[in-house]
């Protein structure tokens, strides 16, 4: 006895239900989608402080590496403290500022030099650098 099957599958069924699926999924992501957009972002208000500082729009930034022998890098080049300190007397920036970048394991007594030498200059010193893991 040969059984028939009740249902015949359609071949052009196999492209239409994939694309009517897809279909589905972006109407459900971007009606969910609008609504996330249109939703207001949350306001932070930072507390005042005397610590914080304003945006530093010429600073002059020095980086110093941890190198078997220690390097200090302004604008790119590699500079020796002498050649900084001196290209740092010439700057003609009203506000002058100075980032000094350490890492890690850079010389303190390096990068203290560094600060004292440009705070004598009337620079202001932010020193910026890696903090060790705890």
């Amino acid at each position: 006895m040969k059984v028939r099957r009740a249902f015949h599958f359609h071949p052009a069924l196999c492209g239409i239900i994939p694309l009517v699926n897809v279909l589905f999924l972006v109407l459900v992501f971007y009606a969910m989608g609008s609504r996330f957009i249109l939703q207001p972002g949350v306001q932070i208000v930072l507390p005042a402080t005397s610590f914080a500082l304003g945006p530093q729009r010429n600073a002059q930034i020095v980086s110093v590496t941890a190198a078997p022998n220690p390097t200090l890098y302004y604008r790119d080049q590699k500079v020796t403290l002498p050649m900084l300190l001196q290209r740092l007397e010439e700057n003609p920036a009203a506000e002058r500022s100075l980032i000094i970048k350490a890492d890690r394991h850079a010389p303190v007594g390096l990068r203290d030099e560094l600060a004292n030498e440009a705070l004598r200059r009337g620079y202001s010193v932010i020193l910026a650098g890696d903090v060790a893991a705890p």
